[in-house]
């Protein structure tokens, strides 16, 4: 990497011993190749990520100070996918061409409901998380457009997944009184719930609660909505 630039990701989870060496590597530009005892020097850029909290993990020794001042010579904070939703549209178009390419097919056309359905998801996995979504969706894709039934299987199936993580964001928790609702009540209010996370959309509200639009629409009349 001598002259360019070397990423190191998961920088947090290096060991003791291996931050020591970064350390030097940084402070002189010196390492040692495996099972060599001579030096060899570097100019390399080096650029590291991590998604723990390496501020904390210096306060409790887990992280040397020495290179945790180092590497703050220059910090870019990424917020989580949940934060920046907006990036969801474009990561879509190059996952699904990173997808298509690798396992050699034809890049799919995602359909306009699934920007919808992922927009009110909480991504515990964050970039990653989305990856693997589209990563699956393509490999059982076989023509046509994209279909919506991986990214439900697993965003349904998770629906607490965001309030387990952020108990106290505002709409996010459920809180019952002495008395539990009924079933009917309790039915109405995850309707209500689904309508909220879908801005209105009832067919997307309806694969969120794994109903078809029509006995979605079965259920609203029954409400009188």
């Amino acid at each position: 990497a001598s002259g360019g630039t070397l990423f190191l990701d998961e920088i947090g989870d290096l060991s003791i011993e291996s931050q020591v060496k970064l350390l030097r590597l940084l402070q002189e530009g010196r390492y040692y190749p495996i099972g060599s005892d001579m030096p060899k020097l570097t100019d390399a850029r080096i650029v590291v990520a991590t998604n723990k909290d390496i501020e904390q993990m210096q306060q409790t020794g887990q992280f040397r100070k020495d290179l945790y001042y180092r590497l703050q010579a220059h910090h870019i904070h990424l917020p989580p996918l949940r934060e920046r939703i907006d990036d969801v549209s474009l990561l879509v178009e190059h996952f699904l061409e990173k997808a298509a390419k690798t396992l050699g097919k034809k890049k799919p056309t995602p359909p306009k409901e699934l920007f919808t359905l992922l927009s009110t998801y909480h991504f515990p996995g964050n970039v990653r998380e989305l990856e693997a979504m589209i990563f699956d969706a393509v490999s059982r894709h076989k023509f046509g457009v994209l279909s919506l039934e991986p990214f439900k299987e697993k965003i349904v199936s998770r629906p607490l997944a965001r309030k387990a993580v952020h108990p106290s964001e505002e709409g996010e928790k459920i809180i019952f009184t002495d008395r539990l609702p009924t079933l009917k009540e309790a039915e109405q209010m995850l309707i209500a719930e689904a309508l909220r996370r879908s801005k209105g959309n009832q067919t997307i509200a309806a694969q969120m609660l794994g109903l078809s639009r029509r006995a979605l629409n079965n259920r609203l009349r029954r409400a009188g909505r």
